[in-house]
């Protein structure tokens, strides 16, 4: 796996990942207002509030786009919290490590690039697979948990973090 900086083209492969509304939920929470999604939205929305985040696309040897994430300081003036977003991974490699080896990346990137010292995220504790995917990169629960409406119903969003040892 190759990380390289997101181009406006791979928004046309990470929106076909995204087939219903759950998964929509599950990648965006409340960022984007509407499902479906079109690359057109990803591309806006870079283009509005892209210059605060660092965004990624994972691509195989062959090229292929397989994955995408974001990161950014939560807060401007605090170099030393990086947070991880938009994470997804092309919906046919699911179960095969690729999303763990995605976010292996992003940690490294931020502890030895960025020279953070803590990693933030939130995940929606009935998103299971990422749950328990983050968790196996080293994420611990915070505690606090936040509460969206999505699809007609009230879930939790569980933070985690990781820091740099």
């Amino acid at each position: 796996m190759i990380l390289r900086k997101y181009l406006p083209k791979d928004a046309d492969t990470i929106v076909k990942w995204i087939k219903d509304e759950r998964a929509f939920h599950y990648w965006c929470a409340d960022r984007y207002p509407n499902f479906p999604i079109f690359a057109d939205d990803i591309n806006c929305y870079y283009r509005i509030f892209g210059e605060d985040m660092l965004i990624f696309t994972a691509i195989d040897d062959f090229d292929n786009v397989i994955g995408h994430f974001t990161l950014r300081y939560p807060n401007k003036d605090d170099k030393t919290v990086v947070r991880l977003g938009f994470v997804i991974i092309d919906d046919k490699l699911r179960g095969k490590g690729i999303g763990k080896q995605m976010v292996s990346c992003a940690i490294d990137y931020a502890f030895n690039k960025l020279k953070a010292d803590k990693l933030t995220l939130g995940v929606f504790e009935n998103n299971l697979n990422a749950f328990y995917c983050y968790k196996s990169c080293g994420f611990i629960e915070t505690g606090i948990i936040e509460q969206y409406f999505c699809s007609g119903e009230t879930w939790n969003c569980i933070e985690m973090y990781i820091l740099n040892e």
